[in-house]
């Protein structure tokens, strides 16, 4: 037998895809609903990637009060990171869209593109990450986080407590993981 390549899909999933079988008994208005949240994530994805080449290339979006435009023109004039990796280990880590850290102020910024509503969990994990990585103890410092969505600024100055306990549940998932990983070479 020789088989096709289909090159151009390799890595992708697709929205009526095998793994996702549960489609086949989706009411066609669900399928239209599946594809229309596949949508919104790809143009999450794009926007993202918008986001981050502007960021890093100094280019300002117009002013116009809109989420996007917010979250890159305040990443610029907070003279942010772009799309960085945090790592604790192979078993936790993690890309704060937008980061900085100068005069003892840690600042992490996301953009979210969906409608679905967030959580600041995500950006202490950021900071406890970040805590981590670079042997900062966050009661010595400032901490901002902001969510960018839906047009607004959502900003948190999270209490140590909550980003010193994020750090230990870091610590002990990360064992316990290590050592299922170990058991099982």
């Amino acid at each position: 037998m020789q088989w096709l390549q289909h090159l151009n899909l390799v890595g992708k999933h697709a929205i009526l895809g095998a793994s996702k079988y549960h489609w086949i008994r989706y009411s066609d208005e669900k399928i239209a609903e599946a594809y229309k949240k596949f949508r919104d994530i790809q143009r999450g994805t794009e926007l993202h990637d918008l986001a981050s080449k502007m960021i890093k290339n100094g280019i300002k979006a117009e002013d116009n009060g809109k989420t996007f435009s917010m979250f890159v023109n305040d990443a610029i004039g907070f003279h942010m990171q772009s799309e960085q990796i945090l790592l604790y280990s192979e078993n936790c880590f993690g890309t704060a869209d937008a980061i900085c850290f100068r005069n003892n102020v840690l600042r992490i910024h996301d953009l979210k593109t969906g409608e679905t509503k967030t959580h600041m969990e995500q950006l202490m994990i950021y900071a406890a990450l970040f805590c981590h990585e670079y042997k900062v103890k966050p009661g010595e410092i400032q901490i901002i986080l902001r969510i960018y969505q839906n047009d607004e600024i959502i900003e948190l100055e999270p209490d140590v407590d909550d980003i010193v306990h994020i750090m230990d549940r870091i610590v002990k998932a990360d064992k316990i993981i290590s050592a299922l990983r170990e058991q099982e070479n």
